[in-house]
């Protein structure tokens, strides 16, 4: 038998096709109550989309089944319907896992997904206190107060907190200091463990070797990557990252424009952060002077960005075969 799952926040919508392609049952599930369709149908294979919650249900089904998960954006574009409803999906799942069509997506380990939720969630805690810091600033200027103030430094909270603005604005002020200050609070932990795991892993070990890559850099780049040995190859990994040049032929002309930006921007952004540090801060011989060789002939946002690239296919080649950073052509 063959499952197609579609599943949402609570629910999934399921079809199972027999070996002949006819659908045999359609039925609405709870999501609590996926492990006894399951068991009911130990040993077939199903697949079922990507999802916010995906994690929990795979690993529920793949207790008694044979479970991929589809990739969205490809499974797209496949498929052979232009409709979308619940039991379209599910018979459209059930159709490409019968003729091993599926395009798959990697399902992470649970150490893979530790690592994810913590730089992910540090992320997020960071995304939201500069949230308020923009509120302050926004605040600021409704009323006339030009002066360079940062929001997220203690010199500049010091500052803000001697301020005196009229009612309400003064509590509201008041109110984003403080929410400030707790998510810094939680920043600060979240870092602490993300260091802890960090330096318990033999890969962010590694990575750290690197000039200018920290505990929470090699982190995103382990928890973005996963397993290194699912990729055939540097070019591989670069076009998973969204690096690799976008290729337009036409006749005899070839051109390479920019970068594809697919996967995962996280993993480009840190990727780039870190190439800038270790040209700029760390003057590291190695992607120096690829960048200074790149930067006179074009830019340096698009030399910055070829670094990261060649930063990326370094961390391949250390994770691949276990080695610390020690580029080519570099005095030691």
């Amino acid at each position: 038998m063959y499952l197609g799952i579609d599943v949402h926040k609570r629910y999934a919508q399921v079809a199972v096709m027999d070996e002949a392609g006819e659908i045999v049952e359609e039925v609405r599930v709870e999501n609590t109550n996926l492990d006894d369709l399951a068991q009911r149908y130990a040993g077939a294979e199903a697949a079922i989309e990507t999802t916010s919650n995906y994690y929990h249900i795979h690993d529920t089904l793949s207790e008694h089944l044979d479970v991929t998960v589809a990739h969205p954006k490809e499974l797209n574009q496949i498929a052979d319907t232009d409709k979308k409803t619940d039991r379209v999906d599910a018979k459209e799942l059930a159709r490409m896992i019968r003729l091993n069509s599926v395009p798959e997506s990697y399902v992470p380990t649970d150490e893979i997904r530790e690592a994810r939720a913590l730089v992910r969630g540090r992320q997020k805690l960071v995304e939201n206190r500069t949230e308020y810091a923009n509120k302050i600033h926004g605040l600021l200027s409704d009323h006339g107060i030009t002066e360079d103030v940062k929001p997220l430094s203690v010199e500049g909270r010091e500052f803000l907190r001697e301020l005196s603005l009229p009612a309400p604005w003064d509590i509201l002020l008041e109110s984003y200091l403080n929410v400030i200050e707790t998510l810094t609070d939680e920043i600060e932990h979240v870092e602490t463990t993300i260091e802890e795991h960090a330096g318990s892993l033999k890969e962010t070990q590694l990575l750290m070797t690197i000039p200018g890559v920290s505990y929470y850099s090699a982190l995103t780049f382990y928890a973005e990557l996963g397993e290194i040995d699912r990729f055939d190859g540097h070019k591989e990994v670069v076009s998973y990252v969204g690096l690799n040049p976008v290729i337009r032929e036409s006749g005899d002309s070839r051109i390479e424009g920019c970068i594809s930006k697919r996967g995962s921007g996280r993993m480009r952004w840190i990727l780039v952060q870190s190439a800038y540090v270790a040209v700029h801060t760390c003057n590291d011989e190695y992607l120096s002077r690829f960048y200074n060789r790149i930067a006179s002939r074009k830019n340096s946002k698009k030399a910055i960005v070829a670094t990261a690239r060649k930063l990326l296919v370094s961390i391949y080649y250390m994770l691949d075969r276990g080695e610390v950073y020690n580029p080519p052509g570099v005095s030691t």
